[in-house]
Formats: structure tokens, C-alpha cells, sequence
């Protein structure tokens, strides 16, 4: 009797899983109008993407920046993210050479911005917003969870947020920063432009995951790892790392995706207590 309760409290939720519909808005501006005027770039590139539940209220929220090197790449929903009952933002910035740092950090921070103040609109709870993204989507959620200026800017404390949990991030000064100022991928630095200078000890819970480091892009296991024991020396009682043996730095994202969906689900469960 046991089994076949168990067996129909499985097939209910399966059911209820598969009834949930869905619906996605897409190009919302995240700044304001004024600031489109006579600025065709900044209209092709600063708007997100917002895929939610049609019933659902109070979802958690998974804000994800692409990929791309801060050069190319276009705002998406990961499809290993669709139908699991969470709000998906999915967020365009703008990129280099078009624009320079910090111009695309502070796009990322006015995206967040924007989300905090309107998720509830869209059944999303501005509690329960969380941090993700490949590579330089990574570096962007890291630059900014650990420097607290740019949400400051819009009365917005970073540790308001959930949770991070980067792909394969850069730890320090991005390659694409040092490109431009005329600096090779392989000299390393570290400066207010790098997720290592802003360590701190009351982050909230941050999960970096990464590649195989004989397999990843410059180092980037090690960066992590070094990111991870500073912030632990900082007095991170949260911060942990994953290192996904066998996958180079873009195959990475398929297995770091239901770690994503995992963590999510565990301080949600957590805060819920």
C-alpha cells in the first residue's frame, strides 16, 4: 500500500509539472526610455528577456548573462532551464569594442536593478533572486555580487541577493578588460576590475563551478580556486567550488546546469524554514 501511494503522490506531481504553462516577454528595457533616445545601440543590446510561470507567485528568480567574452554573444534562456517552475531573466548588455569597462558591468547592474524592482510583476519573488552565467556572464555576475557600488548606485544592497552561482568565471581582471588597454590574455592582474579585489566575508552563498583545469580556458580552474580560498581567509562560511572533471570551458555548462537548478532549490528549501 505504501509503494502504490508513493507511486500516486509521483504521478500527481509529474501531472501538476506538466499542466504548469508558461509564457515569455521578451526586449524589456531595463533603463529608462530617455536613455534609448538616439542611441540605436544601446536599444539592440540593453533589454532582457523574462520567461515565468502564467499561475505561479513568489517563484525564485534565475537572472542568467551569456557567454561571449564581452564581444559577441545575445541575451538567451537556457533551454536546460525551462520548465523547472523558476522565473528565467535572461539579459543583453552591451559589448566591446562598442563600449569599454565598466559599461557593460554597469548594464548587468541595472538589469539586476530592474529585476529586484519589477519581478513581482511577473510572479517572481525580488527575495529569491539568484546569479548565473557562462564565462563572461560569470565574470558579470561576480563583479557585480562582490562590489557593492554598482547596485548601491540604485539603493539596491548585492547582499540581497539569493545566491551566485557563476560558469567557468573569470576571478581576475577579465582578458577582454586587458585586451583593451592593450594588454596580452596570459598577464594576469588583478585590480578593482577583477572579482579577487572585492573578497569579502558576507557574501551571500556563492557556488563557482568550472571545467577540468588541464581543460579549461587560461587557468580558470585555478583562478577559481584561488577566489574561493581568499574568500574563505575573508570569512565565507558559504563559498564552495565545483570542478567538472572531463569537460573543457564550454562543454562545462551542460553537467554545471543541474547543479545550478540543485542549489537553487536547496536555499530556497532553506530560507523557507
Amino acid at each position: 500500500m505504501k509503494k502504490i501511494c508513493f507511486l500516486l503522490l509521483l504521478l500527481t506531481a509529474f501531472s501538476a509539472q506538466a499542466q504548469q504553462t508558461f509564457s515569455t516577454q521578451k526586449n524589456i528595457r531595463y533603463y529608462p526610455d530617455a536613455l534609448y533616445r538616439n542611441d540605436p545601440y544601446r536599444e539592440e543590446r540593453c533589454t532582457l528577456d523574462i520567461y515565468h510561470p502564467d499561475s505561479a507567485k513568489n517563484t525564485p528568480v534565475i537572472i542568467w548573462f551569456h557567454g561571449g567574452s564581452m564581444t559577441g554573444g545575445h541575451k538567451e534562456i537556457p533551454d536546460a532551464l525551462l520548465g523547472k517552475g523558476y522565473t528565467i531573466v535572461g539579459v543583453g548588455y552591451r559589448l566591446s569594442p562598442h563600449v569599454k569597462a565598466p559599461t557593460y558591468i554597469e548594464d548587468a547592474a541595472a538589469a539586476i536593478a530592474w529585476v529586484f524592482k519589477h519581478i513581482r510583476e511577473y510572479g517572481g519573488n525580488p527575495d529569491l533572486i539568484f546569479l548565473s552565467g557562462h564565462s563572461a556572464g560569470g565574470y558579470l555576475d561576480l563583479m557585480v555580487g562582490l562590489d557593492k557600488h554598482y547596485l548601491a548606485k540604485y539603493d539596491i544592497d548585492a547582499n540581497r541577493v539569493a545566491g551566485l552561482i557563476p560558469f567557468s568565471p573569470q576571478a581576475i581582471t577579465h582578458f577582454t578588460v586587458r585586451a583593451e588597454r592593450g594588454i596580452r590574455d596570459t598577464q594576469p592582474i588583478i585590480d578593482s576590475l577583477a572579482p579577487l579585489f572585492h573578497v569579502r566575508g558576507d557574501l551571500p552563498p556563492l557556488l563557482l563551478i568550472t571545467g577540468d583545469r588541464e581543460m579549461e580556458m587560461l587557468g580558470r580552474y585555478e583562478e577559481n580556486a584561488y577566489l574561493l580560498r581568499m574568500m574563505k581567509l575573508n570569512g565565507s562560511k558559504t563559498s564552495r567550488l565545483y570542478e567538472l572533471q572531463g569537460f573543457d570551458h564550454g562543454g562545462m555548462a551542460t553537467p554545471a546546469f543541474p547543479l545550478l537548478l540543485r542549489e537553487v532549490a536547496a536555499i530556497t528549501k532553506k530560507r523557507s524554514l
